[in-house]
């Protein structure tokens, strides 16, 4: 069975590489905060979501959707979603409080191990199958319906049955019936593990068995340490294959379980995250993929880190780009113009994830790639000054941003006197135009934001922070 939440087509992983500049997303749009609040104290609920989060500028318009859909459902069955995650959970936590010794030298202890481990997944394969049966109707998406209707196809009633017998043949205690050939040298080969009889003699026949023809007996006396392991050397010969066999199935089935506890992780998270924006009576929605082409719209759009860290409401904003691609910010200091561009970036990287943002309304464009280049605090470890340290990442994006991009820009190339700065940014901004990469720019360099003005016109979007009392 596969899980299937986050590609339709293949696993989600948490080995997957993040974007390349992570760890500038990670301080300038101040993820550590979302991402504790997605993981609400669960380590590896946490992890699905910074993988999630931090792999999504690449992913497809169907990929986007697909999750969306999923989430809308989640959103709308959580106590579902949480019991099914419950049962991932149990089972392998079941595996971790039981000794199965999978690794063991001894292959008859292999295929005890992996025999025990198996019925005991096998009760909460069970608990998976009445899940679905119990609850199908209630998920409209397309990868929890198909992942339920796997629950009832692939572990119907009759082949846990059958599962159930087959493991009841392997409880074998202190006897094994194995098959054997004389080869070359009277060597023994081509051991078979054979099932034994089923059907228990009669106390007649237990006080007096009969002997077949042609076969011979015999017994170890109790001290005889190198018969018993000669015997018990027959004795893995021939469990060895069926142990294989086992083991493999037994670390199937608890891969299964990991890999529905790690993509629902991620799923949990978006609910950790949903509840308590909306404990902040915030709006939340789901974004739609712009048709515009560099189209980026929003209705009381909010940064969520910034929301998730204040005991108070923080104020939204509207913003409409009329898919020009280019928007300069400006106005008073205080007026949240860097607020502002944190929270365009946060909702481009959770649309990318495929969650809903922070805002009545958001829609933009899918990108491959987002960066971005806010001004830093003094270093006093840096080994150049500010304007070099500024112009080395802004070279490290030249040479790494690929494709449909979104670069943020806050303060850039104020480190320098004003002229040299706003020539640096206009000639920057004019060159990313050009290999179509959309730009937001919040900056006070008046020159750099003068002259774009006179040389874009309507090719750009130019907003003000409002001073109020």
């Amino acid at each position: 069975m596969k899980v299937l939440l986050h590609y339709k087509a293949a696993d989600f992983d948490l080995a997957r590489q993040p974007v390349w500049n992570a760890k500038a997303l990670i301080e300038d749009l101040n993820l550590e905060k979302l991402l504790q609040v997605m993981g609400g104290g669960d380590e590896l609920i946490q992890k699905a979501a910074r993988t999630a989060v931090l792999t999504g500028p690449g992913n497809d318009e169907e990929t986007i959707f697909y999750r969306q859909e999923i989430l809308r459902d989640c959103l709308q069955q959580r106590d579902l979603v949480r019991e099914l995650y419950g049962i991932a959970t149990a089972a392998i936590t079941a595996r971790k409080e039981h000794w199965f010794y999978l690794s063991s030298q001894y292959p008859s202890t292999v295929l005890s191990s992996a025999a025990g481990l198996i019925a005991l997944f096998a009760d909460f394969l069970e608990h998976l199958r009445l899940f679905a049966s119990a609850n199908k109707p209630a998920f409209r998406s397309e990868g929890l319906r198909r992942l339920l209707e796997s629950f009832q196809t692939d572990l119907s009633a009759g082949y846990l049955a059958e599962v159930k017998e087959v493991l009841g043949h392997l409880r074998f205690g202190e006897a094994m019936l194995l098959s054997a050939r004389l080869g070359p040298g009277n060597r023994g080969g081509d051991y078979t593990f054979r099932r034994l009889q089923e059907k228990r003699p009669g106390w007649w026949r237990r006080l007096f068995p009969r002997k077949p023809a042609g076969v011979y007996q015999f017994s170890l006396h109790p001290r005889d340490e190198s018969g018993a392991r000669a015997l018990a050397a027959l004795r893995d010969g021939g469990v060895a294959p069926a142990a294989a066999i086992m083991a493999g199935a037994a670390d199937h089935v608890l891969g299964f379980f990991q890999q529905l506890q790690l993509e629902l992780a991620f799923y949990l998270g978006c609910l950790n995250l949903a509840e308590k924006l909306e404990a902040g009576e915030l709006p939340i929605s789901f974004p739609e993929i712009s048709g515009r082409g560099e189209a980026c719209c929003g209705k009381r759009l909010y940064d969520v880190c910034l929301a998730l860290t204040l005991s108070s409401g923080v104020v939204g904003n509207d913003l409409d780009d009329r898919g020009r691609g280019l928007v300069i910010i400006t106005g008073a200091n205080q007026g949240g113009k860097s607020t502002f561009l944190r929270s365009i970036g946060l909702a481009h990287l959770m649309l990318q994830a495929g969650m809903f943002v922070g805002a009545e309304e958001f829609s933009a464009a899918v990108c491959d790639d987002l960066f971005t280049h806010f001004k830093r605090e003094e270093d006093t470890g840096m080994k150049s000054g500010k304007f070099d340290e500024e112009m080395s990442r802004m070279s490290e994006i030249a040479d790494r941003v690929k494709g449909r991009a979104v670069g943020l820009f806050n303060e850039s190339f104020s480190a320098t006197n004003e002229r040299e700065g706003s020539e640096i940014a206009r000639q920057i901004v004019i060159a990313l135009r050009e290999a179509g990469i959309r730009v937001f720019f919040v900056t006070h360099l008046y020159e750099f934001a003068h002259k774009l003005y006179e040389a874009e016109g309507d090719r750009a979007v130019f907003l003000r922070a409002e001073r109020r009392s």
